[in-house]
């Protein structure tokens, strides 16, 4: 077996989690051996047990069906030069992306939008004070396609012309919240959305902590517009962190629980976003320099 298929079937393999996905691959290159699934699922410390059923999905003719379908989908995986490096460095990288869209967006440097799931009147006027000069220069703006800031920002981009990039945590043929469709298919159609989940792939809760570290591997920059003091945004801003990205945050009320989170960053050392020319000082550094 061929790298390409190899690496194609185990992002399909049911039974592991992606950082047992990753081992496994990373085991495969080392050794450059990608027909010993027992070998290599040793080699990670699988058992005997988990092993024998991953083989058995491995090799199974329903995988045989899902890579014939998925097959129909445009992708990219860790061995294209269109895999942006940025992400082929973090902690565990995905190890296909689905598309539809403009796939080389993703090279570009950007700037990540995250905050609440609630649509929030100061969030909003945040983002109409620093996004328009971020789109103007032509910055393609990340966010998740989920409720509240995320759909706050990719609606921005798209009415001022920008390039969005939707990570979501479902198969391309799947749109949660159900009531952004449009706005999911405008994100397709005017920049690019992605997604590491196959063709079918249900909106389940642990998608959407891996789809976060996706977000933050991608940008350049990372902007938390409004989180309480535990949300999915901080998350994503301490991955942002971890993969040595800039954060940066609006600062609110101290009574406002929406700004608690935000407020909490700045105090641990983010920056406070008070113009656009905060972030655009942080997009214009390379990511090896922070």
């Amino acid at each position: 077996m061929e790298a390409r298929e190899f690496l194609y079937r185990l992002s399909l393999v049911r039974g592991i989690g992606l950082v047992t996905k990753g081992a496994i691959w990373t085991a495969a290159q080392d050794s450059q051996r990608y027909d010993d699934l027992a070998v290599l699922a040793s080699e990670v410390g699988l058992n005997m047990d988990h092993t024998a059923d991953l083989i058995a999905n491995f090799y199974g003719n329903e995988l045989d069906q899902q890579l014939a379908v998925n097959a129909k989908v445009p992708s990219i995986c860790l061995l294209d030069d269109e895999y942006p490096e940025q992400l082929k460095e973090i902690a565990h990288p995905p190890l296909v992306l689905y598309y539809q869209g403009d796939i080389n967006l993703l090279k570009k440097r950007s700037l990540a939008v995250v905050g609440a799931r609630k649509q929030i009147q100061y969030g909003r006027m945040a983002s109409d004070l620093l996004l328009p000069e971020i789109v103007n220069q032509g910055y393609p703006i990340v966010s998740g396609l989920a409720k509240g800031m995320d759909t706050i920002a990719h609606q921005f981009t798209l009415e001022n012309n920008g390039k969005p990039i939707g990570v979501i945590g479902t198969g391309l043929d799947k749109v949660y919240p159900a009531e952004n469709q449009k706005l999911q298919r405008l994100v397709a159609e005017k920049g690019v959305l992605i997604t590491e989940y196959p063709l079918g792939s249900a909106p389940l809760p642990y998608h959407f902590p891996e789809r976060n570290r996706i977000i933050a591997g991608l940008c350049t920059a990372c902007l938390v517009l409004m989180a309480k003091e535990k949300s999915g945004s901080l998350i994503t801003a301490n991955l942002a962190l971890q993969e040595n990205r800039n954060v940066l945050a609006v600062p609110g009320l101290v009574t406002m629980s929406y700004s608690a989170g935000c407020n909490q960053l700045i105090a641990a050392g983010a920056r406070s976003a008070l113009s656009s020319n905060d972030i655009l000082e942080e997009l214009a550094t390379p990511i090896a320099e922070k």
